[in-house]
C-alpha cells in the first residue's frame, strides 16, 4: 500500500487524520472483514497456524488504516529536504533526522508521539477523574508483589532487553509545571506527605483547543540511540577516533569522562547491571563490525566505518528483537511464525537465503528490503505503544550471582544493589561472563497483578522525589489520555468485558477489582492488561498484542534503513552478510565464548540457560 505525500511542516494541522490516496481493494476488504469475524468468533490464537497468520495480516491491515493518527508537525519546525547524495543520505544521524529525506523531522528527537486512537478520544482525564479510583490504593492492593511470581519460560536477560530497547525508542521529559499531588490514606506508610508526581511536559500546540501532545526525548527510530547517544557531545566523546570504534574501559563500559555527559535525571537514571551488560555487549559488537569492515574495505575512513557499523549494529539489534526476544515472550506457534514472516516473509528463511527477495511484497519476502511504507501517516511511536510496554513486573527484587565454571552461588543482591550507583562495583567484583550466565539462569517476573516489584514502589532517583512507580504508571496513562481498559478495547474493535469475572479467570482477583473499582468501565488499562488471561505461550495480554501487531512491523516498514536502503550499496556486502548471519547467540559467543556450555541445546537465548554444574563421577560398585 503506497502512502500519501506528507503535508509540509508549514501547512500541517495540529492533528492530521488518517488519509489514503486509494481505497483498499475489494479483496483486501474481504480479507479484513473475514479476519475480524474469525477473530471475534474463535480468536486468532485458537486457529491453525496458517489461518491464524492470515487473520493477523487482515487485522494489521485494518489497523494500519484506522488506528494510526499523526498529532502534528515537529515543534522545532522544518528542516531542508535531503538527498541520497547529501551527508545525511546514507547514515543515521545523532538526532534521528533525515531518515525520511523529503520530511527530515519525522521520527526525530523532539517529535510528537502519535496516537492509535483518534486524538479527540485521547484527551487527559479531568482533575476529578485523574485521581479516581485512588492510584496509590491500586498500587498497594492490586499491584504490589506479595510473593514473586516468575515467568519460568524466560530468563532475566529478556527483562533487561526490553528496557534496553525502550531506552532506544522513547522517553517523555518531565514538566516544570506544579506536580500532581496524590492523596494518601491514614494507614499509608509513605514517608513523605504529600506524595507528588512530576507531570509530563506538553509540546507546544498552535491550536489551544486541540488535545495536548507530548514530545519524545529520544528519536523514535530503531537506531540504537541508547548506545550511540542522542547529542553530538555524547556521540563524539564515545568515539575513539580510529577505525570507527567506540571507547570501552577495563570494565567494558564507556569511560568515566563519557558518563559525565549522561543526564541521570532522565532515563539514564534507571541504569542497572542488566542494561550495563547489554550496552557493553553491543558496543563490543560495534567494534567487531568495524574491524570486519576495515579488513574488507581498507579504504574506508573512520567516519565511514562508524556510520556503517552503526547501521549494521542497529539492524542486528532489530533482527534479534524480531526473531529472538519476541518469540520468547510470545511463544505461540502463530506469533513465532508471524515474527519470522516479518523478517523473512512467509516464503521463509531458506528461500530468502537462496534467492534473496523474490517480491516487493512484505508478506511474501519480509519487510527488510521492501519499499518504505508509512501507511500514509508520518512515522512516530504512539502513546498507546508506550502504555502497553509498561512491563515493570518483569524485574525481580532479588538476584543471585553464580559462577559460570561450576554454577556455584557467589553473591546475592537486592535489586537496589544493582542500580546506577552500584553498577561499576558489581562489574568490578564479578566477571561479565559470570554475570551474563547468572542472568541466563535467573527468571524475570510474570506480567500479572500482585507482582509489581516493591523496590520500584519505593524508588529513589537523582533529581526526583521518592517515587512509587506503580502509582506513576497509573497516572501517566490518565494524564496522557490513554483510554481505560474497556475503551481501549473498543478503539481496537475488541468486545469490552461486561464484568470483573469476564476480565479475569481468578475469582479472588475479580473480588479485589470490584472492591477497588466498583464499575468495570473504570478499570485502568495497565490493570486490565495484567488481569486478563493470556493466550498459550504469551508473556503479555492479547489486548496489548493488538498494538504490537500494528507497531512492530511499522517500526521496520517506515524506516528507510530497514526498507529501501537495506541494501549493499548502503550497508556494504560485508555489512549485509553480518546482519544475515548473526543472532543473539552468535553475539554472546563472539565476545564471551566460555558461555557455550550454558547455551548448548538452548533454542532461544532469552529462555533459561543450562546449568554448568560439573557432571558427577559415576560411582562404580565393586
Amino acid at each position: 500500500m503506497v502512502g500519501t505525500e506528507p503535508l509540509s511542516q508549514s501547512t500541517a494541522t495540529a492533528a492530521r487524520p488518517l488519509s489514503r490516496p486509494h481505497s483498499p481493494s475489494r479483496a483486501t476488504r474481504l480479507l479484513e472483514w473475514a479476519a475480524g469475524r474469525l477473530d471475534s468468533a474463535v480468536g486468532w490464537s485458537r486457529l491453525p497456524t496458517p489461518l491464524g497468520l492470515a487473520v493477523l495480516v487482515g487485522l494489521r491491515g485494518r489497523m494500519r488504516r484506522e488506528n494510526l493518527f499523526d498529532t502534528g508537525p515537529h515543534p522545532a519546525g522544518p528542516l531542508p529536504a535531503g538527498t541520497e547524495d547529501s551527508e545525511h543520505g546514507r547514515a543515521r544521524t545523532v538526532d534521528g533526522s533525515y531518515n525520511r529525506l523529503d520530511d527530515p523531522r519525522v521520527g526525530s528527537l523532539g517529535c510528537r508521539f502519535g496516537r492509535n486512537v483518534p486524538p479527540e478520544q485521547g484527551r487527559p482525564e479531568d482533575p476529578a477523574r485523574m485521581l479516581h479510583p485512588d492510584p496509590r490504593r491500586i498500587s498497594r492492593t492490586l499491584l504490589a508483589r506479595d510473593d514473586f511470581r516468575p515467568a519460568t519460560t524466560l530468563n532475566l536477560l529478556a527483562a533487561a532487553w526490553i528496557q534496553f530497547e525502550v531506552h532506544d525508542w522513547l522517553s517523555h521529559p518531565d514538566s516544570t509545571a506544579p506536580p500532581l499531588t496524590v492523596p494518601l490514606a491514614d494507614d499509608d506508610p509513605w514517608p513523605q506527605r504529600p506524595m507528588t508526581v512530576f507531570r509530563t511536559a506538553q509540546a507546544p500546540n498552535p491550536d489551544p483547543d486541540a488535545p495536548p501532545t507530548y514530545a519524545t526525548g529520544d528519536s523514535h527510530w530503531w537506531d540504537a540511540s541508547q548506545i550511540y547517544g542522542s547529542t553530538p557531545e555524547f556521540a563524539r566523546a564515545l568515539r575513539s577516533g580510529e577505525g570507527g570504534r567506540l571507547r570501552l574501559d577495563d570494565l567494558g563500559l564507556p569511560p568515566a569522562d563519557v558518563e559525565t555527559l549522561v543526564d541521570v535525571d532522565g532515563p539514564a537514571g534507571n541504569f542497572w547491571v542488566g542494561l550495563a551488560l547489554l550496552h557493553s555487549l553491543f558496543m563490543r559488537e560495534h567494534n567487531a563490525i568495524c574491524d570486519r569492515l576495515a579488513r574488507r574495505y581498507p579504504e574506508m575512513t573512520d567516519q565511514q566505518l562508524y556510520d556503517t557499523a552503526r547501521l549494521v549494529n542497529s539492524a542486528l539489534i532489530a533482527k534479534i528483537h524480531t526473531l529472538d526476544w519476541t518469540p520468547a515472550i510470545i511463544a505461540h506457534p502463530t506469533t513465532v511464525a508471524a515474527m519470522r514472516g516479518n523478517w523473512f516473509g512467509i516464503l521463509g528463511e531458506q528461500v530468502h537465503r537462496r534467492f534473496g527477495r523474490i517480491s516487493d511484497n512484505e508478506v511474501l519476502s519480509g519487510i527488510p528490503g521492501s519499499p518504505t511504507d508509512d501507511a500514509g501517516v508520518p512515522y512516530a511511536l504512539t502513546e498507546e505503544f508506550v502504555a502497553v510496554y509498561r512491563m515493570h513486573p518483569l524485574l525481580p527484587d532479588h538476584f543471585e550471582v553464580r559462577r559460570l565454571a561450576d554454577d556455584r552461588l557467589v553473591a546475592e543482591h537486592e535489586f537496589p544493589d544493582l542500580q546506577v550507583a552500584q553498577v561499576r562495583s558489581r562489574l568490578a567484583e564479578t566477571p561479565m561472563a559470570d554475570l551474563l550466565y547468572s542472568f541466563g539462569r535467573a527468571h524475570p517476573g510474570a506480567l500479572t497483578l500482585h507482582n509489581y516489584p516493591r523496590h520500584l514502589q519505593n524508588l529513589s532517583r537523582p533529581g526526583h522525589p521518592l517515587t512509587d512507580l506503580a502509582t506513576v504508571d497509573i497516572l501517566r496513562n490518565r494524564e496522557r489520555g490513554v483510554p481505560r481498559y474497556n475503551d481501549f478495547r473498543r478503539a481496537l474493535r475488541l468486545a469490552p468485558v461486561t464484568s470483573f469475572e469476564k476480565l479475569t479467570d481468578d475469582p479472588s482477583w475479580a473480588r479485589e477489582l470490584r472492591d477497588v473499582y466498583g464499575d468495570v468501565e473504570q478499570v485502568d488499562l495497565m490493570v486490565g492488561l495484567y488481569a486478563e488471561p493470556k493466550p498459550a505461550g504469551f508473556g503479555f495480554s492479547d489486548t496489548a498484542f493488538r498494538i504490537f501487531v500494528l507497531m512492530a512491523s511499522r517500526r521496520l516498514s517506515a524506516d528507510r534503513f530497514f526498507t529501501s536502503d537495506f541494501r549493499a550499496e548502503v550497508y556494504t556486502e560485508a555489512g549485509m552478510s553480518w546482519v544475515r548471519d548473526n543472532t543473539m547467540r552468535s553475539v554472546l559467543l563472539r565476545h564471551f565464548p566460555t558461555l557455550a556450555p550454558a547455551l548448548d541445546g538452548v533454542a532461544n537465548p532469552f529462555a533459561p540457560w543450562k546449568t554448568t554444574e560439573p557432571a558427577r563421577e559415576e560411582i562404580r560398585l565393586s
